[in-house]
Parts: structure tokens; C-alpha cells; sequence
């Protein structure tokens, strides 16, 4: 293992920025100034970053040309998506926009046909406008020697940086777009918590190829000799597999069981803590018995439906939070339209837990882990918004707000149900049955031609595929 993957010496090494620690201080090394070849100086600090995990800042200075330089790497574990972020620019606003783009992410802007691909750039933080003085510092880099080799080149390249500096002016409006298959990168929501209906925010599964390139091995799973991986087996054994917290990238230890849920579908729970930080995403705990383990994700057994599902329910009262156990799949998005909140879908992953457990999980994902709230990066506007959201979720917790909580799920695998306890037992019911809740609506809907494109299934072929096509 190496040193930098041991839990002692990583929690040592990778500390929060605190401007009253005076042992986090950078360390300084000696190094060769790439511009005029003599000793220069490189500080590199270790921090974490909120949602973006443990980070190395590195800044070079050299005080004999003055050439500076600064970069930013990723220390902490890839993430179990790749991420894709759409961003349209209209005004001179939008290029101010905070941007943390990691070696691994590839950036297009679609109108100028241009592209920086993966692994050519370190990574960095910055703005849009950054991204585009360092694409136009890369290509005038050369332009010198260009100019006296081929000069038609020159010119040509000459006129592409002019059309990449007009674009700064913002007089056209524009698209940028970077995709990220380590999950790393992020682009800033100014008007967090609510919904960007400039940027759009789209996770997927990397490829073997995207996966090769990030250095991940994937293993091709050994032929089990034994004839016990039927069904059957696999509903009576709860599966243990070897995993790293997602909080300190300790080693830990994942349960999965596949499970049964009535009057819906099966459903596969995985239950993930962690012994070294007591790390746990939820606190749902479904059945009567303590000692059952804290259910942290939910995957979907079966199959896509046919028609999606749209659940509303109207939440009124501070018992109802806990009394709605519900099951979530990656493909299911939330919105609260009386705190004009969205989340989209692949966001919060798959979910097994109360709606108490889903407002907790909101408030932690948009607001305690907020990547541009922390640190000198933050504004005062963008804290105070997202401060504001936090205690509004507080108090739909608490019941002192009439809201409704909508669950869009187009691949149809999400389910809610009132669940009450009996005093008298320890037996868990629904109340209303069989009559239908008068405080939840449930739709069943047509997906469109999009919704089918981000599930895959326009291109899916279920019939014939055998057959070699002309």
C-alpha cells in the first residue's frame, strides 16, 4: 500500500484550511524554473475541501524571471460516476462563475468547434473566464516558433485565439461544457439552492476505456464452482464485500441483500459504516429490531417499467417526515416547489430511508457540502442564500411548513407508503389501507423521447439482436 493511502498518514497529512492552525503551513521546495532553467521555489499545501475531497495546491515562483504558476490535484478517491456539466453563457456574469476542472476533464466549447482533451491540462481552480485566458496562453505559447517554421499555421491559430478572446465580450451567447470521468469537477450554481436554468448536470457510467485511462483496473469476476448463486440463495444471504469510506477512504465493509418490499418490487439494500470515522449517510432504520444495520444505499432489482412515476405527497405535519418510508432509484429526481427547489436525478443516488432521512441527505448535499461556500472562494450572497435554504428544511422537518414533495422517477422503480406504529405492538401498518392516501397523489406517465435517451433505452434493442443487420 502506498504511503499516502495509509489512514494514519493521510489523516495527518490532508487537514482542513484553518487560518488559526499555524502548523498548516505549505511546504516549501526547491525546484528548476521551466522558463529560465534556474532554482525556483514550490509551495504545495494538503488540505480537504468540502465535496471535493482531499486536494494538493501547489504554486511555483521563480525571483529570477518571475514566472509563477499554480495548480490544483485531486488526492481523494474517483468518484463512482463520471459527471458532465452544460453550460450555456449569455452575459458577463455567467464567466465568473467559479470552476474546479481536474486533469482527467475534457473541455468543448461546441460553436468553435475546440476541444481540450483529458490529461493535456493540470488541474485547476478558477473561472470560466481562467479556463479561457489559459486555453489562449497555451496556443500563443508556440506562436513565435510557429511564425517562422509555417506561417500559415501562425495565421490560422492567430485568428482562432482573437475568436476565443471575443468570446470573453460575451456578445454571442456560447456553451461550455466539461466532462469529468472521475466525477471531480464542478461548476459554480449562483443562485443555489435553486435550480441553474443555465447549467445542466448530467452523471453516467464511465466506460472500460474511461476507466483504463483513470488508472482503475477493472476485474473480471472468477467462475464460482459452487451451484448456490441462484435466487433463492441470494434472498436469504446478506453479501459482504470489501469498500473504502467515502468521508476518510478508510477500508470498510459494505452488506447487500436483496429484499423483497411488498406491493412493489425487489429492491437491493446496501449498508455501508465506517469504524474508523463512524460515518454513516442515513439513520433510517426500517423493521422493529436495533440491531439492524443502517441502510445507506438502494439499487433496483428489476427491470424498467413501462411508464414512469410521479409521486406527490402534500406534507403537512412534523410526524408525517417520519412515517413515510419511501425507495428511490438513481433515476429519480425530487423537487419542493414552495422553496423553488430541484435536485436531478443520479444526484443523492439510490435511496432506501424516511422522508426525514431524504430532507437530511438535501440539506447535507446542498448546503454543509457546498464546495463554494467554504474558504476564501465563498461569497457573502451565496452563504447567506444557502444558509437561508438550510433553515428552511429545518423547519419542514419540524412541520412548521406546508409543502409538497414531488419524486419524478421516468424509469418508474420509486415507491413511498405511510407507515404508523401501534402502540399496543410492535407491528408497522399503513392506516389508510386499502384505501388510497389522501395526502399523496401517484401518476403514471408516458416517458418522452429525452427521458428514454438518458436511460438508454432508445438504442436498446430487445428483439432480434442476435441477427447481423444490413
Amino acid at each position: 500500500m502506498s504511503v499516502i493511502g495509509e489512514e494514519g498518514v493521510r489523516g495527518g497529512m490532508f487537514k482542513d484550511i484553518n487560518a488559526e492552525d499555524e502548523e498548516s503551513q505549505p511546504t516549501e521546495i526547491e525546484s528548476l524554473c521551466m522558463n529560465c532553467y534556474e532554482n525556483g521555489k514550490t509551495r504545495l499545501l494538503l488540505t480537504k475541501i468540502p465535496f471535493f475531497r482531499e486536494i494538493i495546491v501547489s504554486s511555483f515562483t521563480c525571483h529570477h524571471c518571475h514566472w509563477t504558476n499554480t495548480e490544483i490535484q485531486s488526492a481523494g478517491r474517483i468518484q463512482e460516476q463520471g459527471i458532465s456539466y452544460t453550460l450555456n453563457i449569455k452575459s458577463k456574469q455567467d464567466m465568473n462563475r467559479e470552476v474546479v476542472k481536474t486533469d482527467s476533464a475534457t473541455t468543448r466549447i461546441p460553436e468553435l468547434d475546440f476541444e481540450i482533451p483529458a490529461f493535456t491540462q493540470k488541474g485547476s481552480l478558477s473561472t470560466v473566464e481562467g479556463l479561457l485566458d489559459r486555453a489562449v496562453a497555451g496556443l500563443e505559447q508556440d506562436q513565435p516558433v510557429r511564425r517562422e517554421t509555417d506561417p500559415d499555421v501562425a495565421d490560422k491559430i492567430d485568428q482562432f485565439i482573437q475568436r476565443l478572446k471575443r468570446l470573453k465580450d460575451v456578445d454571442e451567447e456560447f456553451t461550455l461544457i466539461i466532462d469529468d470521468p472521475s466525477g471531480n469537477s464542478f461548476v459554480e450554481n449562483p443562485f443555489a439552492p435553486q435550480k441553474d436554468q443555465a447549467l445542466s448536470v448530467t452523471y453516467y457510467k464511465r466506460t472500460p476505456e474511461q476507466n483504463a485511462a483513470l488508472g482503475i483496473q477493472e476485474t473480471e469476476p472468477e467462475p464460482d464452482e459452487k451451484s448456490g448463486n441462484d435466487l433463492e440463495t441470494m434472498r436469504n444471504e446478506v453479501l459482504v464485500f470489501n469498500t473504502n469510506c467515502p468521508e476518510c477512504n478508510a477500508p470498510a465493509s459494505t452488506n447487500m441483500k436483496l429484499v423483497q418490499i411488498p406491493h412493489f418490487k425487489e429492491v437491493i439494500i446496501m449498508a455501508t459504516n465506517c469504524d474508523s470515522c463512524g460515518h454513516r449517510t442515513n439513520e433510517a432504520l426500517m423493521g422493529c429490531c436495533p440491531k439492524l444495520p443502517l441502510i445507506e444505499q438502494v439499487k433496483s432489482g428489476g427491470a424498467t417499467e413501462e411508464m414512469g412515476t410521479k409521486i406527490t405527497l402534500h406534507l403537512t405535519d412534523s410526524p408525517t417526515a417520519d412515517m413515510y418510508p419511501r425507495s428511490a432509484s438513481e433515476t429519480c429526481s425530487v423537487l419542493i416547489p414552495e422553496v423553488e427547489f430541484e435536485l436531478g436525478m443520479a444526484a443523492l443516488g439510490g435511496k432506501f430511508t424516511t422522508l426525514e432521512g431524504l430532507l437530511k441527505d438535501i440539506k447535507e448535499l446542498v448546503v454543509m457540502k457546498n464546495p463554494f461556500i467554504c474558504g476564501d472562494s465563498s461569497s457573502t450572497d451565496t452563504a447567506e442564500k444557502l444558509e437561508l435554504f438550510g433553515k428552511k428544511i429545518d423547519k419542514i422537518m419540524a412541520g412548521e411548513m406546508d409543502v409538497h414533495i414531488i419524486l419524478d422517477d421516468p424509469a418508474g422503480n420509486s415507491y413511498m407508503q405511510a407507515i404508523f406504529e401501534h402502540s399496543s405492538c410492535c407491528l408497522h401498518c399503513n392506516v389508510y389501507a386499502p384505501d388510497p392516501d389522501p395526502e399523496m397523489k401517484i401518476e403514471k406517465y408516458t416517458r418522452t423521447f429525452e427521458q428514454n435517451e438518458d436511460l438508454g433505452l432508445n438504442d436498446m434493442k430487445t428483439e432480434g439482436y442476435g441477427e447481423v443487420q444490413n
